[in-house]
C-alpha cells in the first residue's frame, strides 16, 4: 500500500511510527496501523465465499451457489479471534465473498470490538442500507471499505454482473457520511475503466468520500479470466500521475490517495517528489525504508480464508503459498515459525527476485512489486512484475 497523499504533504514521520510501534493497537492512531510490528500482521479475514454478486475479477471465484458447508464455525472463528487478540494484531479486515452474507457477521464483529481489536469491513457495498451502516458504527466498524469500478454506471454494473449496483453504492456511501462512518471508494483499475478514473475522483469528492484506494489487477482467481485487460506498464505510469497530481492539488484534508498491490509505485512517487524538489522528498525516503511500504505479504499482512487456510496475502490462495490452516494450529504460531518455507522465502524475497526486478536498483525499497502477477506471468513467483513501468538505468 502506498499512501500517495500521505506522503506527498508529510503527514507521517519515522519518529512518530517509532513513538507508536511498541503501543497496544488500540492506543495507535488508524493512520499508523501499518507502522505496527512486522509479526504483528494486518489479517485480511475471507471470512465467506458467499456473495450476492459474481464480479468478474474477484480473487476468490466467490458468489450466490458457493458450498459454505466447511467454513469456519462460529466457535472457531471466535477461537481465531481471540489468539488475535492475545497477539495484539493491529487490524482485521473482514472481507469475503460478500461479510455482510455470513449470517454471524454481527456477532464476530462485536465480538472482535470486545477484545480490543480494531477492525474493518471490505464490502460491495449493495447491502449497507441506513440501518446497516449505523449497525456497523454500534458494532465498532472504523473503516467500511466499498467497490466502485467506474464513474457510470454501465461501467460498474458490467464488472459487478448486476444491474443497479452503482446506484446502491452511492447510497451506501451517502449513508455511512450521514451518520459519519468513514467510509472510502476501491476501485480495481482495468483498461475497461481506467478512462473513468478522473471522473471517479470527483465524484467522490461530491461523496464527500474522505479515502480513495485504487487496486491494481492481480491475476487470481476470476481476475485471472480477465487479465488481457490489465494496464499496460504505460497506461499505469499514466494513472499514477494523474493520482499523484490529484493528490498534490487536494491536500491532505480533502481526501486521502493511495494505491495497492503495485509497490513499484512508491519509486514513482519518489521520483516525482524529486522532480518537482518537494521538501517531504527526504521525510518520504525515510518512511518507505523503514515502513517497508513494498510488497508486505507474508510479512505485515497475513490472509486467512473461509476454510482457516494462511496464505501471504489474500491474492496467493494457492497450495503452494500455504502457510498453514487454524484449525491445526493456532495463527499467531504459525505466522511466529522460523521454519516455515512459505514464510521464510517470502521474507527474504529481494534475495530471489529474478530478472528486471532482481537486478532492479529499487529492490530493497520496492519489494520486487507483485509475486502473484510475476506467477501468472512466467509461472515463476520470483520473476519480474509484469506491471511495473520503471526503466532501469543501463
Amino acid at each position: 500500500m502506498i499512501r500517495i497523499t500521505q506522503l506527498v504533504h508529510g503527514k507521517g514521520t519515522v519518529s512518530e511510527a517509532l513513538k507508536h510501534r511498541e503501543k497496544p493497537p488500540d492506543q495507535v492512531p488508524s493512520e499508523l496501523l501499518a507502522f505496527a510490528e512486522t509479526r504483528r500482521p494486518i489479517i485480511f479475514w475471507n471470512i465467506t465465499n458467499k456473495c450476492n454478486l459474481a464480479c468478474t475479477h474477484c480473487y476468490i471465484n466467490a458468489g450466490p451457489g458457493v458450498d459454505i458447508s466447511n467454513e469456519l464455525s462460529l466457535a472457531e472463528a471466535k477461537e481465531f479471534i481471540d489468539d488475535l487478540a492475545e497477539m495484539r494484531a493491529p487490524l482485521i479486515l473482514f472481507t469475503g465473498g460478500e461479510p455482510l452474507m455470513r449470517t454471524d457477521f454481527w456477532e464476530l464483529a462485536g465480538y472482535a470490538t470486545e477484545k480490543g481489536l480494531k477492525t474493518a469491513i471490505s464490502t460491495n457495498g449493495t447491502l449497507i442500507t441506513k440501518k446497516v451502516a449505523a449497525r456497523l458504527k454500534a458494532v465498532g466498524i472504523e473503516y467500511v471499505g466499498i467497490s466502485l469500478d467506474g464513474a457510470k454506471e454501465e461501467t460498474h454494473d458490467a464488472m459487478r454482473n448486476q444491474p443497479g449496483c452503482f446506484k446502491k453504492v452511492v447510497q451506501a456511501l451517502k449513508n455511512c457520511a450521514e451518520i459519519d462512518v468513514k467510509a472510502g471508494i476501491r476501485i480495481t483499475i482495468t483498461k475497461d475503466n481506467y478512462q473513468e478514473l478522473e471522473s471517479l475522483l470527483d465524484l467522490s469528492l461530491e461523496l464527500n468520500v474522505p479515502r480513495f484506494c485504487l487496486y491494481w489487477l492481480v491475476p487470481s482467481g476470476r481476475g485471472k479470466e480477465i487479465y488481457d485487460i490489465q494496464l499496460e506498464p504505460e497506461e499505469t505510469a499514466r494513472v499514477f500521475d494523474l493520482l499523484y497530481q490529484r493528490a498534490c492539488d487536494l491536500g491532505p484534508d480533502k481526501m486521502e490517495i493511495l494505491t495497492v498491490d503495485a509497490p513499484q509505485d512508491g519509486i514513482l512517487l519518489l521520483n516525482k517528489l524529486k522532480e518537482d524538489n518537494n521538501p517531504e522528498y527526504e521525510n518520504a525516503l525515510k518512511l518507505l525504508q523503514y515502513t517497508g511500504d513494498s510488497c508486505s505479504a507474508g510479512d505485515r499482512v497475513a490472509n486467512v480464508d473461509p476454510t482457516g487456510n494462511v496464505y501471504p496475502c489474500q491474492f496467493a490462495q494457492l497450495e503452494q503459498f500455504k502457510i498453514g490452516n487454524i484449525r491445526e494450529r493456532k495463527f499467531s504460531e504459525l505466522w511466529n515459525d522460523p521454519e516455515n518455507p512459505v514464510l521464510a522465502a517470502f521474507r527474504e524475497k529481494t534475495k530471489l527476485l529474478k530478472g528486471k526486478c532482481g537486478s532492479c536498483q529499487y529492490k530493497e525499497l520496492c519489494g520486487g512489486g507483485c509475486r502473484i502477477r510475476a506467477y501468472a506471468q512466467d509461472g515463476d513467483i520470483w520473476a519480474e512484475d509484469p506491471l511495473c513501468p520503471l526503466e532501469l538505468d543501463s
